[in-house]
């Protein structure tokens, strides 16, 4: 979703924009907790904003937990455009993607959260998700002849079956290195798509780039 520039803002529309980021991360919070059975003053509360301000903004509980969904599926979307700019290769952008959703699982924890507890509804949701763009690079790697696969969908299911079971993983195991774990993972996944052991070994030595 596009944002307007801030400096084009009034202070009003400046301050209405805050509050809703602000609502919109006490609901993520709440989710990456389990907690969505609260009151709207449960929510505005936690935010620290007034209690009416919430219907400025959304009309029901349901239509802010899911643009706190969407707030997810947008920022990953986007903070993988960043660090892929300027990867030509698909099998590379999918491979470097796959590795670096799985690093974001321990930088981002809360946000991981969310994708534990929802699942699906947040992989695949609009075209920022993570399923989206691995259709996209996968499609475009069977094109170029760098992944092999006769089933999409079903490729896909192994994809989005091993991002949420190697978010678990990482989530359960804390102690557990989440760069080597992704990797290992990473090169499962790559060989599913069709990808030789020495050719996966190729992909996943290749630096990420560095994101602050």
């Amino acid at each position: 979703m596009a944002q307007a520039d801030p400096g084009t803002l009034t202070r009003a529309q400046r301050r209405k924009a805050q509050t809703r980021r602000s609502l919109i991360g006490a609901a993520q919070q709440l989710m990456a907790q389990g907690r969505t059975a609260v009151s709207v003053l449960d929510i505005t509360s936690l935010a620290d904003v007034g209690n009416g301000s919430f219907y400025n903004h959304f009309s029901t509980k349901e239509e802010l937990f899911e643009a706190a969904v969407l707030a997810v599926v947008e920022d990953h979307g986007e903070l993988l455009d960043d660090l892929t700019d300027g990867v030509d290769d698909p099998a590379q952008a999918f491979t470097q993607s796959f590795r670096l959703t799985g690093r974001l699982h321990r930088r981002y924890p809360e946000l991981s959260r969310v994708v534990v507890n929802y699942g699906l509804s947040v992989l695949s949701a609009d075209d920022s998700g993570l399923l989206p763009r691995a259709r996209r690079d996968v499609e475009a790697a069977i094109s170029a002849g760098r992944f092999v696969a006769t089933d999409i969908d079903a490729a896909l299911a192994v994809v989005a079956g091993a991002t949420l079971t190697l978010a678990l993983l990482l989530h359960d195991q804390p102690a557990r290195d989440d760069g080597a774990t992704t990797d290992t993972v990473t090169a499962h996944v790559l060989r599913a798509l069709g990808v030789s052991e020495d050719e996966a070994a190729a992909l996943i030595s290749l630096p990420l780039p560095a994101w602050d």
